[in-house]
């Protein structure tokens, strides 16, 4: 038994051709996000029965002011590094590990300084010791061994399995033990150090890279100027993918964060987290294919195919499942996000489905594009985030965040996806329409049947799940038939690359 579990183990670790290791990095990512995510979500669950959404809100404002010092000077090295066409990237680690280890230090002296500042902004004191201790993590951070970023550059994604399951075990631990000893923010707090802590010590027993400080000007210019399209683009998702949660903590209160956040997490996180998987195995892939467009302009639309398939049904089903969801799994102090958490649902899907595409331009030497359109989204949401949330509150908030994702944003990530692979952009939304219409099916014919009956949420939410996934694969597998969609040769093609 032993004997077949490693011969598994052995037949999983990326090797063979790029399509191999690319489908068996696949497994091995899915398992990784699958471990992480769901140590979390778990996590969140059991808190949210002991803590209230207050301690989400608190805790949430020291997030996002960490999230804001770490994006603002993120300086793009790894993805530059993994980016480089050089196998053999040891003689930029040293001045790397520097670089970053630097970094770590300014922002935990920064945060310290004007953590009281950054609490009053909020009207919330007890703030300010939360980011002061979270302030040790990208100290942490950006102490690791830089080695690391072999683990994606070589496509050895089972070791980053390792690297990353082992934290978000050790968070999953540390937090409820703490909230069952003392049902307090610092369960939250606690519980984010250990992750960091566990993540730096493992990053030096998983590679045998020992870095020492140093500093090459030359070394430095060369990651930096292919990461200053990185860090722009870094700022400015950071404020179009947290902006609204602060305007929301700043402008309304810090429960209503707390709620804004969990809805917003909920609801994003299972079908972004899939394209999440695709994106981080299809950038070190498309980087190695950036010579022939035309194979990339197929990776593409195969990614795209595959992404589309999971994310409609995940998306329409969170949104029909919530009612139930929210007040059986939370508890009735959640109630109040269920209409933001259905609404997010939809932000989620398109999240998902153009999540992707960063990964091309990347991959081209256009991570530039990602900065602009990310700016023109922030633009776009600024000026209508204060009357609707000032109108309609959270849900307001999750309006605009939807809206102006659907337009204008959509059609122009679609375009230029489709332009820097020399395609048109109906390739990429032709493999829209059959999950759409697979899982608008699912979602319709299951609304009305909970309408004509009276479960209880928690009969629902137990019929809701299996009877989704039961009524989208069988439209799924007549469309197939009927249209010759292509998803059953996506499927075969991942099982080949897997037995090699």
């Amino acid at each position: 038994m032993r004997d077949r579990l490693r011969e598994l183990v052995r037949s999983l670790v990326p090797s063979g051709s790029v399509v191999q290791r690319t489908m068996k990095s696949g497994i091995w990512v899915s398992m990784t996000t699958v471990a992480v995510r769901l140590s979390q979500i778990l996590m969140l669950i059991v808190l949210a029965r002991l803590l209230s959404p207050r301690d989400f809100g608190l805790m949430g404002i020291a997030l996002l002011t960490v999230s804001a010092t770490r994006r603002f000077t993120d300086i793009g090295i790894n993805a530059a590094l993994i980016q480089e066409v050089e196998e053999n990237v040891d003689k930029y680690l040293n001045t790397t590990w520097s670089l970053e280890a630097g970094r770590g230090f300014l922002i935990f002296a920064v945060l310290f300084v004007a953590a009281p500042f950054i609490a009053d902004l909020f009207s919330e004191p007890g703030a300010t010791i939360l980011i002061r201790a979270l302030g040790l993590s990208p100290l942490l951070i950006g102490m690791r061994n830089p080695g690391v970023v072999y683990f994606q550059k070589d496509l050895s994604f089972h070791k980053n399995f390792v690297w990353q399951s082992s934290a978000a075990l050790t968070q999953f631990v540390v937090g409820v033990a703490y909230a069952l000893y003392s049902p307090t923010v610092w369960a939250l707090v606690f519980a984010s150090l250990s992750r960091s802590f566990v993540k730096f010590a493992l990053s030096y027993v998983l590679h045998d890279y020992r870095p020492w400080p140093a500093f090459e000007l030359e070394t430095a210019r060369k990651l930096i100027d292919y990461g200053k399209w990185i860090t722009g683009a870094s700022i400015v998702g950071f404020i179009y993918s947290e902006g609204d949660d602060a305007f929301v903590g700043w402008f309304l209160s810090a429960t209503a964060l707390g709620f804004y956040q969990y809805a917003y997490r909920l609801a994003d996180t299972p079908a972004s987290e899939f394209s999440g998987i695709i994106s981080q195995i299809t950038f070190p892939a498309y980087s190695q294919l950036q010579g022939d467009i035309d194979e990339l302009r197929g990776a593409l639309i195969q990614t795209t195919r595959l992404t589309a398939f999971v994310a409609f049904p995940l998306a329409f089903g969170i949104a029909l499942v919530t009612p139930s969801f929210v007040p059986v799994v939370l508890g009735e102090d959640w109630r109040p996000m269920i209409l933001t958490m259905q609404i997010l649902a939809l932000y989620g899907l398109m999240h998902a489905i153009t999540r992707n595409f960063g990964a091309v331009w990347k991959a081209l030497g256009r991570p530039d594009y990602v900065a602009k359109l990310g700016f023109l989204r922030v633009c776009c949401i600024a000026l209508l985030i204060w009357p609707a949330t000032a109108r309609w509150g959270i849900e307001g908030t999750a309006l605009v965040v939807v809206g102006v994702y659907l337009i204008p944003m959509l059609p122009i990530d679609v375009y230029l996806a489709a332009r820097i692979v020399n395609g048109r952009s109906m390739q990429l939304y032709a493999e829209y329409v059959y999950p759409f219409v697979a899982a608008t099916v699912m979602f319709g014919s299951l609304r009305y049947a909970t309408s004509v009956t009276n479960l209880s949420p928690l009969v629902e939410l137990v019929v809701l799940v299996p009877a989704g996934a039961v009524v989208y694969f069988v439209v799924a597998y007549l469309l197939e038939r009927q249209f010759d969609w292509g998803i059953e040769h996506n499927l075969r093609m991942i099982k080949d690359g897997l037995v090699g």
